[in-house]
């Protein structure tokens, strides 16, 4: 009888709750408001001939590594990067490898390296999710092959220095240190500038967030010239659709967009920080496009601001995330929705717990 591999068959599941989500979408950080007019231009002028055809991504590596002023040879554009992060486990992790992760973080880290058979190391977040340099670097072992690290963290908006992931990478020569910054837009500091001090250092950016392409997904893998060239043998020369690949130059050229979307989003950031503040509820200050803060009873804060009209995230369940929810930010007429709404829900709920972020 076929049966999946013993990695597979003990693999845990992810669902993320994306059915019913009638209202404002703040629970799965999208751009809430979508991508710039001129990749809906592009959309429309799409022809039958272009979808006929078997997409060429090198060309647009090209264009997006000119962007990142990077050499194309270390850049391969992927299906988001949950397939960057796919291909690093299948390129560097075998059956009884290690690999690293710092708790609470990204699900698909977990997954992917456990379903190449490796075994897993999480490593707990220090107080207030403070990243935990000194435990990582105890926590390298010569089985050690793997390292990914969300910069800024999801779901705490958290951030690692530089140096501290730079000193990583120098403790683990033998493992992929992945620095994923698919928040990056919304932090402003990058490991690109850096990336060359150490051969075994990758970092992976995405257009689903700022760009507001989740739909179309498309990520960037960037590391060192000959490691990418270990990558690209495990990746499908198809694996970026024909759609996406068009629409890039249009998201890369409006920048302007971008700008004004990001800066709106930092405001209300500070916002929604500003009024968990003033009602005494703990939140942990982000450098995403979202807040995680302690509510208490979760589900029900979430049932309520869904009867409201807003959508937000469980975190509970999450590794130090009780009684937590994540709530993506969107531009200012969403903010003023959002904060009518938590008002309401913390009123009805009585929630005001006197003691603000730690």
């Amino acid at each position: 009888m076929l049966s999946p591999r013993e990695a597979v068959r003990t693999l845990p599941s992810y669902h993320p709750p994306l059915a019913g989500r009638n209202g404002l979408r703040l629970d799965f950080n999208e751009n809430t408001i979508g991508c710039s007019p001129r990749v809906l231009e592009c959309l429309r002028q799409l022809g039958p001939e272009q979808l006929a055809r078997y997409p060429e991504r090198g060309p647009l590596e090209a264009t997006v590594a000119e962007f990142l002023g990077i050499p194309a040879q270390e850049l391969l554009l992927t299906n988001g990067v949950d397939e960057a992060i796919h291909l690093l486990c299948e390129t560097y992790l075998e059956v009884g490898d290690e690999a690293l992760i710092v708790v609470p973080t990204y699900s698909m880290y977990r997954i992917y390296a456990m379903a190449a058979g490796a075994k897993l190391i999480p490593v707990a977040a220090g107080k207030d999710f403070l990243f935990p340099t000194d435990d990582v670097c105890r926590n390298v072992s010569p089985r050690t092959r793997l390292i990914a690290i969300a910069n800024p963290n999801n779901p705490t908006g958290t951030v690692a220095p530089r140096e501290d992931l730079l000193r990583i990478a120098r403790s683990a020569p033998n493992a992929a240190v992945l620095a994923d910054e698919a928040y990056f837009e919304f932090y402003g500091q990058s490991m690109l500038a850096t990336r060359n001090e150490f051969a075994n250092l990758f970092v992976a950016r995405t257009f689903s967030k700022a760009y507001g392409m989740a739909g179309l997904r498309v990520g960037v893998l960037v590391g060192n010239a000959e490691q990418m060239r270990a990558v690209r043998r495990v990746s499908s020369p198809y694996n970026v659709n024909a759609v996406a690949l068009a629409c890039l130059p249009e998201a890369l050229g409006d920048q302007a967009y971008i700008e004004r979307y990001v800066g709106e989003i930092r405001e209300s950031r500070t916002r929604l920080e500003q009024t968990f503040e003033s009602l005494g509820i703990q939140f942990w200050p982000s450098q995403a496009n979202f807040v995680l803060a302690r509510v208490g009873a979760a589900t029900s804060f979430v049932e309520h601001m869904r009867r409201r009209g807003i959508l937000v995230r469980d975190r509970s369940t999450d590794h130090g995330c009780e009684g937590c929810v994540r709530i993506t930010l969107g531009p200012r007429e969403h903010a003023d929705r959002l904060l009518t709404a938590l008002q309401e829900t913390c009123e009805e709920l009585g929630i005001a717990q006197g003691a603000s972020r730690r």
